[in-house]
């Protein structure tokens, strides 16, 4: 007989449905900017150092100053409030970077986008494991981070269109302001008791926030993960500007071609990520790092492919399995992090993550990428980027040892 923390009622679907689109809009505001760089520049004359600190250091900034802090809030009051809250802000100033003339004022836009989407990972997360039982965990957050898929190819296959076929500008305010309305929508919300799904965990049992670093497999996990995120988002950064400086692609063609791969591939393969994790971490503790590292070690021979290659049909393969495999991490990620913590304490740990693995990415990947690429002369020989993109191989060798390593500690303790 299945007990109460297995059956899962339809408002928990729906539920993740509407944090699910949540997400979808988070991903798609964040992206927006870096199909559009090509235009921004031309504009704007701005440096590749400056593409990125709009790009990853403005909105980072805040997003990882205020993830952990959010994540203790999360721990403490209503979630869907602070969802709720924290949608409307990023909307409306996405939507307003759009009227923007200036370096600064482009900055300040994206930094209260990251104002508003630090709100997000931790209560979302939080509030999904009290509406599913625990066998589902990775699946569930797989299918929540399958909008990181869906929100990043319709930036690009949108975002492309429009900017091709209208500037920029109108980009940001067609698709910035509607998140708005969801908001309304999340704000109706039920918000669930912590621990509901826990079998026989106290709900109301505090944590000390210092048992989040004396777990060793905790720590791995998250210095794994920051490098792995460091590689896979700066896929997202930097890959449109290599194809349109390295082969020659115009923005709508990426645009479209991004988009077909996220929805047609990267969805599936994350919820597969989650379902087959789910499986790898009842069969075995430290499963769910094991699956990742070895997928983070096959991503490095495929990014080398990437850079490196002329061949149209070898660039576009390594590209679409490059993506597959370096987007499924976050589901199997969270789901540990869920469940080497507390339920009083997981919006907390769910910050600590996010701020580790988005300083990594858009704090340090992306601007040293970007300096890179200026030092090497990429401006007058776009030709030198393939060796600028060399950090995204060698982030994914480390983070995948650190996985290993953390899932090895697991499973002895």
């Amino acid at each position: 007989m299945p007990n109460a923390t297995d059956r899962v009622p339809p408002y928990s679907w729906y539920a993740l449905a509407v944090l699910t689109a949540v997400y979808v809009l988070n991903f798609l505001d964040r992206q927006l900017i870096y199909i559009l760089f090509v235009p921004i520049k031309a504009e704007m004359h701005f440096s590749d150092l400056q593409l990125a600190m709009l790009g990853s250091g403005a909105f980072v900034i805040f997003y990882t100053v205020l993830g952990i802090p959010f994540g203790r809030l999360a721990d403490k009051v209503s979630r869907k409030g602070l969802i709720g809250t924290g949608l409307a802000i990023w909307s409306l100033f996405s939507g307003l970077t759009g009227f923007a003339d200036s370096f600064w004022t482009i900055f300040f836009c994206r930094l209260m986008v990251g104002v508003g989407e630090a709100t997000l990972g931790p209560a979302a997360l939080s509030l999904l494991s009290d509406y599913f039982p625990v066998r589902m965990r990775a699946t569930v957050n797989s299918i929540y981070a399958s909008a990181i898929a869906l929100g990043g190819g319709l930036a690009f296959f949108l975002g492309g269109w429009i900017g091709q076929t209208w500037g920029w500008r109108p980009a940001f305010y067609l698709l910035g302001f509607p998140g708005l309305i969801l908001a309304v929508l999340v704000f109706m919300l039920r918000e669930q008791p912590r621990g509901t799904m826990d079998a026989g965990a106290a709900p109301a049992e505090a944590g000390d926030w210092k048992e989040i670093f004396r777990s060793k497999p905790l720590r791995f996990l998250f210095a794994g993960y920051a490098l792995v995120g460091l590689a896979s988002n700066n896929i997202g950064i930097w890959v449109t500007a290599f194809f349109v400086r390295v082969h020659k692609f115009d923005i709508l063609t990426i645009g479209i071609a991004a988009g077909v791969v996220s929805l047609a591939i990267g969805i599936p393969a994350m919820i597969f990520a989650g379902w087959i994790s789910d499986r790898a971490s009842r069969k075995m503790s430290g499963g769910r790092m094991a699956f990742t590292a070895l997928t983070a070690i096959v991503c490095v021979p495929l990014w080398l492919v990437m850079l490196f290659t002329n061949n149209l049909v070898a660039l576009i393969a390594s590209n679409i399995v490059l993506y597959a495999l370096a987007i499924l991490w976050v589901g199997p990620a969270t789901a540990d992090v869920v469940e080497m913590v507390k339920p009083n304490l997981r919006g907390l740990a769910i910050g600590i993550f996010f701020s580790f693995v988005n300083i990594a990415a858009y704090l340090i990947g992306s601007p040293l990428i970007g300096k890179i690429s200026d030092a090497i002369g990429v401006a007058t020989n776009p030709e030198q980027m393939r060796y600028s993109l060399l950090v995204g191989p060698a982030a994914c060798a480390l983070g995948a040892l650190l996985l290993w390593m953390g899932s090895r500690t697991r499973r002895e303790e």
